[in-house]
């Protein structure tokens, strides 16, 4: 047999010569030369050059050539089944040090863990939207690092007005996670034996931490109870910690969780980046968080444009939700006061104001929008180039996802983040934390839009008070420096919610922009 130069033969061969061959005349490619085999074993071989070998032998292409062998098995002489067996050794032995060396690869690339004396372990209950529950989980991993406990995967919320039971896994990279952090904090994915079984023997000391604390709460009240009772529960994690007032490191590690290390699952993120894809090929495309769901309507008691039927619709879907703690809404005030989302309408005529191109592909990041059929009307006409995913998608490839609104949501989050423009309407969780993450990716261009200048400016402008070109002025003008520029954030002492959100402006961790 003639032996090519890297010790197998071509790999194309083996079906004409098992074709045309007599029988026990039948010749096998990839014998190994003695010389190359000896090398492997003793003298190591690069990843690089054992692919090559692998890919020449043709054992990376499906397995027909194992198949071929194991067929043929019966027609070999003695000698050739010795030379079989020692291939089929050869073959296992060198996809296991492809494997070995993958791993070593891709092991080599984690941070050393961190070595530190463990106070106890702490458990969280998620609550809230996906978003919501993102910003907390990324602040349960920066008090667990800095109380050194080991933090358990936290649960997420399945109890919520969306009733999506997904798990920790379906949602995050849960392998990711606890591996690029191992340089902070430990993180498991459940409690050891021990603290399981004095969990399940005596009762697991539970409470919320109060909201918008800072770091000395922590210190003085959490950490005493955690060494106390050895494992502490959470009951909730949203704005746990304060937007302002604590140590560089603190705010750096919550950016380097949240931007870094709390990565989607892979089904996720595999389908988000295939939407990304299609939109790229195209062209540029703006992502629009248009929160016009029947679900948001109710809750915001915002009714502009509706029918007195839709109106008395949303009021008794509002009242029939006890944890909606307002029912009663004055729709026309809060409008005016810039506290509602801004219908499809609005803002059709808002973009159109603002200048932008109406070629360009508008993404709908967003749930079921209410009445669509009626009031996508204007937008449309505004923007013909209107996408979802589910235009964009066969329905198969979003089965999986469906009825899981956190999924979908995940989804979405992605697609605004690569998204040439990002416009929301309203100012939601998703909104706040996609304008930090896009600040955080270079600030991107995030149009964050006053809608109490907006809707007073709209209704000038229908009612004839001004013209078209006052009105796209006025529009642009107002929004100039409302681009996602660099800023400092607002602080209101004493009253966390009326500030800036940390993760809308994470300004610790903006240095290297």
């Amino acid at each position: 047999m003639g032996y090519k130069k890297n010790g197998f033969d071509d790999s194309e061969d083996v079906e004409e010569k098992g074709e045309k061959g007599s029988h026990g005349k039948m010749k096998y490619v990839g014998v190994l030369n003695a010389e190359v085999l000896k090398s492997l074993i003793i003298g190591g071989v690069k990843s690089e050059k054992l692919r090559g070998l692998l890919l020449k032998g043709g054992f990376l292409k499906g397995g027909a050539n194992l198949k071929l062998f194991m067929v043929a098995k019966s027609r070999l002489s003695s000698t050739s089944r010795f030379k079989l067996w020692v291939l089929l050794f050869t073959y296992v032995f060198m996809i296991w040090i492809f494997a070995v060396q993958f791993m070593n690869r891709f092991f080599s690339h984690l941070p050393p863990p961190r070595i530190y004396e463990n106070n106890g372990y702490l458990m969280v209950s998620s609550n809230g939207g996906l978003n919501q529950m993102r910003a907390g989980i990324c602040d349960m991993v920066t008090i667990a690092r800095f109380l050194n406990v080991t933090l358990i995967v936290p649960e997420l919320d399945n109890t919520s007005f969306w009733n999506d039971h997904s798990q920790f896994p379906d949602i995050f990279d849960v392998d990711y996670l606890i591996a690029s952090l191992r340089d902070e904090v430990q993180i498991l994915r459940e409690l050891p034996p021990k603290q399981k079984q004095k969990v399940e023997l005596e009762s697991l000391y539970s409470m919320p931490p109060i909201s918008w604390s800072n770091m000395t709460y922590y210190y003085d009240v959490i950490l005493p109870r955690i060494k106390t009772h050895e494992v502490v529960h959470f009951t909730k994690s949203d704005a746990r910690l304060a937007n302002n007032g604590l140590p560089e490191e603190v705010q750096k590690l919550r950016c380097r969780v949240n931007y870094q290390s709390l990565k989607f699952s892979p089904p996720i993120q595999k389908i988000a980046k295939k939407i990304v894809s299609i939109l790229k090929q195209r062209g540029p495309y703006l992502a629009l968080h248009l929160r016009y769901e029947m679900d948001m309507i109710a809750f915001s008691g915002c009714n502009e444009g509706c029918a007195p039927e839709e109106i008395d619709e949303l009021t008794k879907m509002r009242y029939a939700y006890p944890w909606w703690k307002e029912k009663e809404i004055d729709s026309e005030k809060k409008r005016t006061d810039g506290l509602c989302p801004l219908t499809p309408e609005e803002t059709a005529l808002t973009l159109r104001a603002l200048g932008i191109d109406s070629d360009i592909q508008v993404y709908i990041a967003a749930g079921d929008i209410y009445k669509a059929e009626k009031r996508m009307v204007d937008l449309k006409q505004a923007f013909p180039n209107l996408v979802k995913k589910e235009t964009l998608l066969d329905s198969w490839e979003l089965e999986p996802f469906r009825n899981h609104s956190n999924q979908m949501a995940a989804i979405d989050y992605y697609v605004s983040i690569e998204s040439d423009i990002f416009v929301p309407t309203y100012k939601g969780h998703m909104a706040k934390l996609v304008e930090g993450h896009r600040r955080y990716l270079g600030f991107k261009k995030t149009i964050v839009l006053d809608r109490k200048v907006l809707v007073e400016l709209i209704d000038q402008y229908k009612n004839g008070t001004i013209g078209w070109n006052e009105f796209s002025t006025e529009v642009k003008a107002v929004h100039a420096d409302r681009v996602g520029n660099p800023t400092m954030r607002s602080m209101v002492p004493g009253k966390p919610k009326e500030e800036d959100y940390f993760y809308t402006n994470p300004q610790e961790c903006l240095d290297h922009q």
